[in-house]
């Protein structure tokens, strides 16, 4: 397992408070402002990958390094694949440390936003780490709980911290009794060499989601159904 703890980052305020929608002229901005410097100055997000390698595979299974997971989409998207790189990356703990007012849920929604930007940092810095490291070319990844419920359950997340070890010990997350990880902005993934452009989204109905990244496919998905 390879441990990632100085992952740089940028925040920008103005890009920032035009996201946010707050006027520059104002307090809120200024607030706000005294936040992002905080944060730059305490903010340390984190992430871990291992290279691993495909012990076998069932008709909706896959072994990896004695660790089986259960997914048809997962199976297909690995068809043609024997190494994967199971990952986690998150905002880190640290931002904890900025004291927000019991609800006052403006400035719990501008942490918020941080501690994302933050976590698309580390998963950034993974992924180009992983295509530069091993000449992956092209790359995908899937997550536990990603798409709908049937496409990868995220009871499995479990699995994917067996693959890592001592996860929280590491990077600081660890992982609840109804399978969501802690720090809430974390994410965890098998990335892979690929030459489709699969997302999870792809296979997901919810019309109205902040993350999507992509649009339903009807025509994947019943493929999927009807393999």
């Amino acid at each position: 397992m390879q441990t990632l703890t100085e992952i740089p980052f940028q925040l920008d305020i103005e890009s920032l408070l035009n996201r946010l929608h707050v006027d520059p002229e104002t307090e809120d901005a200024q607030a706000c402002a005294a936040m992002v410097h905080k944060a730059r100055k305490i903010g340390k997000p984190k992430a871990f990958y291992k290279e691993a390698f495909i012990e076998s595979k069932g008709d909706d299974t896959v072994s990896i390094d004695g660790v089986t997971f259960t997914s048809k989409v997962l199976r297909l998207n690995l068809d043609q694949v024997e190494r994967v790189f199971p990952y986690i990356a998150t905002c880190g703990t640290e931002l904890d440390a900025i004291n927000i007012a019991p609800g006052d849920f403006l400035q719990g929604f501008w942490l918020d936003t941080i501690k994302a930007d933050l976590l698309n940092s580390g998963i950034c810095y993974v992924q180009e780490l992983l295509e530069r490291k091993y000449r992956l070319g092209k790359t995908s990844a899937m997550s536990p709980g990603s798409g709908d419920i049937n496409i990868w359950p995220i009871e499995q997340q479990r699995q994917l911290f067996a693959l890592g070890g001592d996860v929280e010990g590491s990077i600081g997350v660890r992982l609840t009794d109804s399978f969501l990880m802690v720090p809430n902005k974390s994410v965890s993934g098998i990335r892979f060499a690929t030459e489709s452009n699969f997302q999870s989204c792809q296979l997901c109905h919810r019309e109205n989601c902040a993350g999507r990244r992509a649009l339903f496919d009807n025509k994947l998905w019943e493929s999927i159904q009807n393999d």
